[in-house]
Formats: C-alpha cells, sequence, structure tokens
C-alpha cells in the first residue's frame, strides 16, 4: 500500500474539500446518466417465455407480480453446474434487504437460471436467501438476452455478450434485464446490463471504496470473494456455534 503524507487538520480539509468538489461532479454526472437511461427506447416482447416457479409454471407477465416493473437479475447457474457462479452469489447476497422497498416503489425482482428447480431451491436454502428465483430451462430467455451460449457458441469462439462479439468464456454469464407491463398487459424490454454494469447493485464496493486499501484487487473479485459460507471464519461459525459468534463479535 502506497505510503501517505501525514498532515494537518487544516491540509486535509483543504484536500478533502478539493475532492469533494470532484465527488459532486461525479454525481450530478451520475443523475444524467440515469435520466439517460431512463429514455431509451422500447422493445415490445412478443414470444412468451415460461419459467418453473415453486407455484408451477409460470409467464414473464406472471413474474411482474401485479407490478408495472421488473428486474431479472441473469443468475449464472447452468444445467450441469454444482453450485452457484461465486460473483452471482455476491451480487445476490446484496439483493433481500432491498425487496421490500423495491415492491413499495412498484418494482418486482426475480433472479432467472438456466438449472433445474430443485437445484436452485437446494443453493438458495444453502445460501439463506428470500428473492424469487425461477427456472428457464424449458425456454429460450437466457440465450435470447444473450447470458447463455449453445455448443457451437463455443466452437466458434464467439459470442454476443453487453452488445459486442466476444470470446467464449463460459456457457453462462451475468446480467440484468429490466421490463415494464402497461395496462393492456403489453411487455416491453427496456434495458439489459452486463459485466462492470453489475457493480452497482454491489453495496460492498461502494464501503470498500471508501476505505484506505478500496476494492483491494488485482484481477477483479474472485482475488479475495467467497461463496459468504466459505470463509474460513464463517465454517469456523458454523462449527462453533455461539461461542464463535462471541469471539467474531469481538
Amino acid at each position: 500500500m502506497e505510503q501517505h503524507r501525514i498532515v494537518s487538520i487544516e491540509e486535509w480539509l483543504t484536500a478533502r474539500r478539493a475532492l469533494l468538489a470532484d465527488e459532486k461532479a461525479f454525481t450530478h454526472a451520475r443523475d444524467a446518466l440515469a435520466a439517460q437511461r431512463q429514455t431509451l427506447p422500447w422493445v415490445r416482447v412478443d414470444k412468451t417465455y415460461t419459467f418453473d416457479t415453486p407455484q408451477g409454471k409460470r409467464t414473464l407477465a406472471d413474474l411482474f407480480d401485479g407490478r408495472s416493473q421488473l428486474i431479472v437479475y441473469h443468475f449464472m447457474l447452468g444445467p450441469d453446474w454444482e453450485e452457484g457462479c461465486r460473483g452471482c452469489s455476491f451480487v445476490s447476497d446484496h439483493i433481500d434487504g432491498t425487496i421490500a422497498h423495491l415492491e413499495h416503489h412498484d418494482v418486482s425482482y426475480v433472479a432467472v437460471s438456466r438449472a433445474p428447480l430443485a437445484k436452485l431451491e437446494a443453493f438458495k436454502k444453502r445460501m439463506g436467501w428470500h428473492f424469487r428465483w425461477v427456472s428457464s430451462n424449458q425456454s429460450d430467455f437466457n440465450f435470447d438476452y444473450h447470458v447463455s451460449f449453445t455448443e457451437e457458441d463455443k466452437a466458434k469462439g464467439k459470442v454476443d455478450y453487453n452488445f459486442t462479439e466476444q470470446n467464449y468464456e463460459s456457457d453462462e454469464m451475468p446480467g440484468a434485464s429490466v421490463f415494464f407491463k402497461d395496462e393492456k398487459g403489453d411487455i416491453f424490454h427496456t434495458y439489459s446490463t452486463y459485466a462492470r454494469g453489475l457493480d452497482m447493485a454491489l453495496t460492498t464496493y461502494v464501503l470498500l471504496e471508501l476505505t484506505p486499501k478500496g476494492r483491494n484487487e488485482q484481477n477483479g473479485m474472485l482475488d479475495w470473494m467467497r461463496h459468504h459460507d466459505r470463509y474460513e471464519d464463517a465454517a469456523s461459525a458454523k462449527a462453533g456455534g455461539c461461542c464463535s459468534e462471541m469471539s467474531h463479535a469481538k
């Protein structure tokens, strides 16, 4: 870590006020970008997509759950995968606390993966999550929104991801897509984001960037981040019960 200058409170305040001006400019630029995002044209969704849910078969229209807006998180968990992607799990650790607020602001949220529903339910139970998670295993949904790829894509070595042609990396990739349903029941695709566009959902990163070491990564989140039950102290706490909780609280 770079050695920082040690200064008087007066010098620190001068530097902090200069940074504050840049932070305010960034906030205003972010507001402008959000406004630009909301003016994107929409695409009508004419295909009927069906998902496996704990309540049985449901369509994309059903997933709105009575609201006009729907956020879909494309969670990387393929049919043959043993567990969910670490990065997608990291994203999903931030979701449960937001659900009540989203739902009371006319927004529904659901995660979608191609793995069978039973596998999603088992991993969800392991991770202690409560948000809705459904399977698109019997539909083209993931392929149409460019987060799942075929054997032909793998053989070709190129895929359409993040709005560009990229080298094939995996049969599943992360993303989020947003939909709107009007009073007639027509559905429109309004927005999708992929790769680092998902950083916006990561409160952990927002907090880390307040600290002197920041993200402290050389090659992205997989340098350090694990499924939350795979950190060494998480395993110890699970094994040790209340004594481990007491030591962790010190």
